[in-house]
């Protein structure tokens, strides 16, 4: 594999042996081995397979271990076993620049084609510490498991030192913390009543018309009542609703594998019965109810947290079009809207509901409490208010 040709995914490859990792320089006794992988993708495997119940995390990880595999081949000629802390070093310089672009980076493309590559572009900082916190995690993965002596990449001290400030570690799981920036991508009152307005005006001729309507107003009304991830959305069974002494919860098992109980507002039980009703369902799931949460309305199957993102994307385009004049310029951030957004919708509208923060925490599922604080925005909007009272003086001539 060479640089100045086309970088195909890893899957596609049949690297030379001496790059597999049989032989790599940090490679342990295998008397110590603790997982079945005699070479470096077998090793990956190993790491990545710890991860199957957790979607979203999974997918990063894959994503980035793609990535290390394809530059130490590709840039270094060595197995991933073999990277010494120069060349991680070098490698996040690499993330921040991925040279040569033309090579490396290219418009997002299916993986089938010519046209894919492993990057879009440069990516910014904090992307590059999320990419370091993934690498860090199958590097100490393969420590602990005995399958290399040593981990490399935790010789950067300045990097380390990095990225403890914008990443917290938890028992299962590395999480980013921006402590300076509020979350701004959430739809506010405005974009969400044009959101509602879309879907109302949602055509009903056809049976699939009225099925992909009533979805979508289950989809939205959960994503605001609720909160959830995409992923809890494609992998939650109807049984994850369930009663106990007259109050309804939503059981979902989240982020790092966390379970959680989420209260549920009365607006969404109705929700719910609304969408189970129209699909000939019982007014509320039983414990028994295994099906999932969002189907196919072609023919039947768990829709993925990627259709679900696709589904939306839509619905966020058509509504952007119906906001008033007077907020165009409210356009294009509509727009920009994903599923994710939804959750930042719903953990904001809590907050300027007035709830008590400790309880936005709770049903946020955040583990800490400066997360949540990102969503306040009351003391800038004060402020901003206030700074109204400077009026521009100007001389109003002939």
């Amino acid at each position: 594999m060479h640089p100045e040709k086309t970088i195909r995914p890893l899957s596609e490859i049949s690297p030379k042996p001496e790059l597999l990792g049989n032989n790599g320089l940090y490679r342990a006794p295998t008397e110590h081995l603790q997982i079945t992988a005699s070479n470096d993708l077998e090793a990956m495997s190993a790491f990545l397979s710890e991860y199957s119940e957790s979607p979203g995390t999974l997918r990063q990880y894959k994503r980035e271990c793609e990535r290390l595999f394809l530059w130490a081949w590709s840039e270094c000629k060595k197995p991933v076993s073999s990277l010494t802390r120069q060349d991680f070093e070098g490698y996040m310089n690499f993330l921040a620049d991925p040279q040569p672009a033309g090579v490396w980076c290219g418009p997002k493309a299916p993986r089938t084609t010519d046209r894919w590559r492993p990057f879009v572009g440069p990516i910014e900082e904090k992307a590059v510490m999320a990419a370091v916190a993934a690498i860090n995690s199958l590097m100490s993965y393969w420590v602990d498991s005995g399958y290399v002596t040593g981990n490399p990449l935790g010789l950067i001290r300045q990097r380390r030192k990095k990225l403890r400030g914008a990443t917290d570690t938890t028992s299962s799981q590395q999480w980013r913390l921006d402590q300076d920036a509020k979350v701004e991508r959430f739809l506010d009152p405005d974009m969400w009543k044009a959101v509602t307005q879309a879907i109302d005006g949602m055509p009903e001729e056809t049976a699939r018309q009225s099925e992909e309507k009533e979805r979508l107003r289950f989809i939205t009304s959960f994503l605001y009542m609720l909160g959830p991830r995409a992923s809890e959305l494609e992998h939650q069974r109807m049984n994850s609703f369930r009663e106990e002494r007259g109050l309804w919860w939503w059981f979902v098992i989240g982020k790092g594998d966390k379970r959680a109980k989420v209260p549920v507002p009365d607006d969404m039980v109705q929700a719910l019965v609304r969408y189970r009703k129209f699909r000939g369902l019982s007014a509320v799931p039983s414990p028994k109810d295994i099906s999932p949460l969002l189907v196919s309305v072609k023919d039947g199957t768990p829709i993925t947290a990627r259709r679900l993102n696709q589904i939306l994307k839509r619905l966020f385009k058509v509504a952007a079009n119906l906001l008033p004049p007077e907020l165009e310029y409210k356009k294009d951030k509509l727009e920009a809207a994903s599923a994710h957004w939804g959750r930042h919708t719903s953990i904001t509208a809590r907050v300027d509901s007035g709830m008590n923060t400790s309880f936005v925490q709770k049903d946020a599922r955040h583990v800490d409490s400066r997360t949540t604080n990102l969503y306040i925005h009351s003391e800038d909007e004060r402020w901003h208010e206030e700074s109204q009272k400077l009026r521009l003086q100007w001389h109003e001539g002939n």
